[in-house]
């Protein structure tokens, strides 16, 4: 029914302030869909639509929602609507929401929590903001391994409602220290008379609060985990971290990720959030480098100028040799710079991927020289458009673009393991930039070529 409804007729609802059916049937929407709808309504009719909204559903959209309509959102509920709000949000959805918004902000929020929500968010708070700290939530369902598995039901029928997840039930010592994890399926399927213990292996996966939330995200993936515990250094539980918020980690990093292999500072908000300026600043500084990279090349062809000027010919196939140089590099590097992210290769493989890369390089430079030297054979009034050399012309460019994808090839996959063996983001080699070094080195490699076949002919 009003599932099918569309923006513009819930706004009529809203105008005709037909509560009573637009609170009836919002609340058979699932979360991600109200705050879909939240987003698509005028700003002005957002805060009657959310009131509208039981506690504990608003809090679960609230979670689903763009920092900057958090933000807004904020500003138009009342001190009471937005205590309610903090109370009924998870920890880690709340400290997201600290996190974003301005530090003034974000002492006025806290003063609204009740002391044991304030020590929470402090707590958490506390953490290096890249942390797992910041992402965990102690909302969890520990037991104790001297207990029989019919009272560690019971204990979770009574506390599972309010924990993140079931899934894994976590067993503590008298201390709280971490000593195992246990599907909820085993725990289900034992005797119920037998202890906890019977069915512990002290074979579990935990992160410490302090690692960094990428090394959480693939630790997820490679134990196929939907929630992973968190520890402090003496190992006593503290929280856990859910899929869903590894899932957001890994698409920040991966967008990330892109923007710098585009040869665009990573950009803080969404691409339409970004204003003008900030933009320009994010995108004119590697623009600028990469502009005076170009500068080289036009250094090169003006020390070749010379020979370009006696074989004007050769200036047809600069563009055709600087940019296969520049796309093979592109390849390369985006292949490599994948696989690192993807922990494929490591450092120590090097070599293994620069051998693979020299045959690679040679074998594709082979292609593009063969299609460039059938091209100056096959074309129609070859004489006149490439000379009475035209067979030595064809020759230059052949060779010539063997050596250029060859080099292109090698810089764009050695580039990442020299950046990372520094110390910085491979990602930062990018496209744009592994071009600009070829172009130059190209230009080098085509007219020396140029000088060896074509010399006592037309050079």
């Amino acid at each position: 029914m009003l599932k099918e409804l569309l923006g513009p007729d819930i706004q009529d609802l809203i105008r005709e302030k037909d509560y009573s059916a637009l609170k009836h049937g919002i609340t058979e929407w699932e979360a991600p869909e109200i705050a879909d709808l939240l987003v698509s309504l005028p700003e002005s009719d957002q805060p009657i639509l959310f009131r509208l909204l039981p506690r504990t559903i608003a809090a679960q959209v609230f979670a689903y929602l763009p920092s900057e309509e958090q933000e807004h959102l904020l500003q138009s509920l009342t001190t009471e609507n937005t205590r309610v709000l903090l109370s009924e949000l998870a920890p880690d959805d709340r400290t997201e929401l600290f996190g974003e918004l301005p530090a003034q902000v974000t002492q006025q929020l806290l003063s609204l929590l009740p002391p044991k929500e304030l020590k929470e968010a402090r707590q958490l708070l506390g953490y290096p903001e890249e942390s797992v700290g910041r992402l965990m939530t102690p909302e969890y369902v520990a037991i104790r391994p001297e207990w029989t598995i019919g009272k560690a039901l019971e204990h979770l029928r009574k506390h599972g409602k309010d924990a993140e997840t079931v899934n894994l039930v976590y067993v503590v010592d008298d201390k709280g220290k971490l000593i195992d994890d246990i599907r909820l399926r085993k725990l289900i399927l034992a005797d119920p008379s037998e202890a906890v213990a019977t069915v512990m292996d002290h074979h579990f996966v935990a992160l410490s609060a302090h690692d960094d939330r990428e090394f959480a995200a693939k630790q997820m993936q490679k134990y196929d985990r939907v929630a992973l515990p968190v520890t402090d250094s003496d190992g006593v539980l503290l929280g856990i971290v859910t899929v869903d918020d590894m899932l957001d980690v890994v698409e920040e990093e991966a967008t990330e990720d892109i923007q710098k292999m585009a040869a665009v500072e990573a950009l803080d908000e969404p691409y339409m959030n970004t204003s003008f300026l900030h933009m320009i600043k994010k995108r004119a500084g590697w623009l600028s480098l990469l502009f005076l990279g170009e500068t080289l090349t036009a250094a090169a062809m003006g020390y070749f100028e010379g020979e370009i000027e006696r074989a004007v010919v050769l200036a047809m196939f600069i563009p055709l040799i600087i940019s296969s140089g520049g796309n093979s590099g592109s390849q390369a590097a985006s292949l490599v710079i994948r696989a690192m992210a993807l922990e494929e290769i490591r450092l120590s493989d090097w070599w293994r991927v620069m051998r693979r890369e020299i045959f690679s390089g040679l074998t594709l430079g082979i292609i593009l020289g063969a299609i460039a030297m059938l091209q100056v054979l096959l074309w129609p009034n070859r004489d006149e458009r490439y000379g009475e050399h035209f067979f030595l012309v064809g020759l230059t460019v052949s060779f010539s673009l063997v050596g250029v994808v060859l080099w292109g090839t090698l810089t764009g996959s050695m580039l990442p393991f020299i950046l990372r063996r520094l110390g910085f983001d491979p990602a930062v080699s990018s496209a744009p930039f592994v071009a600009t070094l070829v172009d130059v080195t190209g230009l080098i490699i085509y007219f020396t070529m140029a000088l060896f076949i074509l010399g006592g002919t037309l050079l």
